[in-house]
């Protein structure tokens, strides 16, 4: 199945590195115009040629924390200024934050909420209206198999991420009338920047492909997922092809997760 986004605009947070990168990349290759939100410039302005080295339109990237209703604003406008209209969002901004639920203090909640959950509120308020009024729109959240299966000592990330869930579905009701369409997608694990991060910071001789295979072991398909391999569905969900599907919070994990 050839999968375009001719004529659409996409815009992605966290679109500097790892998933976000990917679908970048995936979104452009198939004909949308590609906004990237990130807060490092330097990661921005390494992860533009790999994304224009196969787009066919207009692709640009902009410093923003997304923690920050200030900055989404004007990363906002910059986006419009320089695109004209967003017809897909993706809300893909935020790592893993986990520890004992006593340890959490109100200062890491509030952090993960505002980067998490916030973050998609705001920048989907803000491009809602232009979607409904073309009577088009996809807005895909990007959360992880613990905002199904919350295990013991994953707090605060699985909490923000199954608030994100439930926003996916009242935003998935709200919107179908008018075509705007929103799913969230839940990541197991997948080979990505935080891997290579966590590698850097263990210590002993292990080599980052062992630390991959070692992470894979666990997963029903024996092995990690690609960044590609998750880019693929959501370029298949932004897409035309996908009009039907919507309210929907899919696996993207091998068979990880412990609940459909």
């Amino acid at each position: 199945m050839e999968i375009k986004l001719d004529g659409r605009t996409a815009v992605i947070t966290g679109g500097s590195k790892g998933l976000g990168l990917a679908m970048a990349i995936r979104f452009a290759a198939s004909g949308a115009d590609v906004a990237i939100l990130a807060r490092g410039r330097e990661g921005l302005d390494a992860a533009l040629p790999q994304i224009t080295a196969t787009a066919k339109g207009k692709v640009m990237a902009v410093a923003c924390d997304v923690s920050k209703a200030d900055d989404i604003k004007r990363a906002y406008e910059a986006v419009m200024a320089g695109l004209g209209r967003i017809d897909i969002v993706v809300n893909n901004a935020g790592q893993s934050r986990t520890g004992p639920f006593e340890t959490v203090t109100d200062e890491v909640w509030q952090e993960d909420l505002d980067l998490k959950l916030f973050a998609a509120i705001r920048l989907t308020r803000l491009a809602w209206p232009q979607m409904r009024e073309r009577k088009w729109g996809r807005v895909i959240n990007v959360l992880n198999i613990g905002a199904k299966a919350p295990r013991a000592n994953s707090a605060p990330t699985t909490i923000s991420r199954a608030a994100g869930m439930a926003l996916t579905k009242v935003l998935a009701g709200e919107g179908a009338p008018d075509n705007v369409l929103v799913n969230a997608m839940l990541v197991g694990v997948i080979v990505s920047d935080q891997i290579v991060r966590r590698h850097a910071a263990r210590s002993g001789n292990i080599t980052l492909e062992e630390q991959i295979a070692e992470a894979g072991r666990g997963v029903p398909m024996g092995r990690m997922g690609k960044a590609e391999e998750f880019a693929n569905l959501a370029c298949f969900l932004a897409s035309d092809q996908g009009g039907y599907v919507t309210g929907t919070a899919i696996n993207v994990d091998g068979g990880m997760s412990p609940v459909m």
